[in-house]
């Protein structure tokens, strides 16, 4: 049996303003395995971002318990959080958040350099990957020099530099235009294919969600099908 990457076990989450309570997830039970790639699918307003959120413990559930590679993540501190995130996770978003500032090779090498790997290390290693998503020879390019699907295989570099059990990815082709999207989705199940890291997207698209090994539905904050 395929070890366990990321465990969700009877997840709640409910938003609280003033008197009124608004109920986003109710008793989730979900689980993501090493090497698998699974899509949640789900309408506008359905809690398939709130769900990412709380998996990437970007947010604390109201009720239940996330474990990451066998942490209790959703009981521990912020800082505990970001450093498991950081050794554990990849997160990629439908908006690059690239740094403006900072070229493709040194935003790939941001999350090393939070781990304090030395610059010619974490260089190399940018590098690497860089070459593995086809923007070698924009290594050098900042943001504002690389198309949308350029930006977003940056995004895909830096999330696996830290060679992470898990990516997670929230409508990662969402701001693409057709052809880009089908490309960064391509590299996506290569490199989930390549280098055995589990992905868990966060889809509208049932064309790309039906590439995956499992689907999981989102209905009004319920799982009603996977």
């Amino acid at each position: 049996m395929n070890k366990s990457v990321l465990q969700a076990i009877g997840l709640e989450k409910t938003y609280q303003e003033g008197v009124i309570e608004t109920e986003v997830l109710t008793g989730i039970d979900f689980h993501l395995n090493a090497g698998e790639k699974v899509a949640i699918v789900g309408a506008s307003g359905s809690g398939k971002s709130t769900l990412l959120h709380l998996l990437a413990g970007l947010d604390s559930p109201t009720k239940g318990t996330v474990t990451l590679n066998g942490h209790n993540f959703s009981e521990e501190s912020d800082v505990v959080r970001g450093k498991l995130r950081n050794k554990y996770m990849g997160f990629v978003y439908q908006f690059h958040h690239l740094f403006s500032e900072l070229t493709a090779l040194e935003n790939v090498m941001m999350p090393l350099q939070i781990r304090r790997v030395s610059i010619k290390e974490a260089s190399k290693k940018a590098a690497d990957l860089l070459e593995k998503v086809g923007l070698a020879d924009r290594a050098k390019h900042k943001p504002s020099e690389l198309s949308g699907g350029e930006r977003q295989r940056v995004a895909i570099a830096r999330a696996l530099i830290t060679e992470p059990a898990c990516i997670l990815a929230d409508e990662p082709t969402g701001n693409l235009d057709y052809m880009s999207a089908d490309q960064v989705f391509d590299l996506l199940l290569k490199l989930n294919s390549e280098l055995g890291t589990a992905l868990l997207i966060v889809t509208h698209d049932r064309s790309l969600a039906s590439q995956m090994d499992r689907q999981v539905t989102l209905i009004d904050g319920r799982l009603v099908s996977s």
